[in-house]
């Protein structure tokens, strides 16, 4: 059974960074897609980004993140990250990471299999 751990939240002010980590034990990362969700109060989760199972090697972000977020592998760690640059208030919430068997990296929460417990990122002054 893969389990997923997310780490690396925080409080952080307007214009900084994070850079959130998803590892995997009880399983390969590198078979399956990995998306980012995040839960913000009063919000339904939603898809942040996404990238596919190791060997397709391509990457989906929300629009309102392109530019700022990076999703970047390391198959050696067993680890995918979130490079979250340039955060703004509206990029608060619960973090969650999440694996696809199909590998396909969607950013839609039906698609996903296994997930992590989430991580608190709050973006405030």
């Amino acid at each position: 059974q893969l389990q997923l751990v997310e780490s690396g939240g925080g409080l952080v002010q307007p214009g900084g960074s994070l850079r959130l980590s998803c590892a995997a034990s009880g399983g390969t990362l590198a078979h399956f897609a990995v998306g980012w969700f995040r839960q913000s109060p009063g919000k339904e989760r939603e898809g942040v980004s996404a990238i596919t199972e190791s060997s397709r090697g391509r990457t989906n972000y929300k629009d309102s993140v392109k530019g700022r977020f990076t999703v970047i592998r390391d198959d050696a760690k067993n680890t995918v990250y979130l490079q979250m640059n340039n955060l703004k208030p509206e990029d608060t919430g619960v973090y969650y990471c999440a694996a696809e068997v199909l590998g396909q990296g969607t950013l839609e929460i039906g698609d996903y299999d296994y997930w992590g417990q989430g991580t608190q990122v709050t973006v405030s002054s």
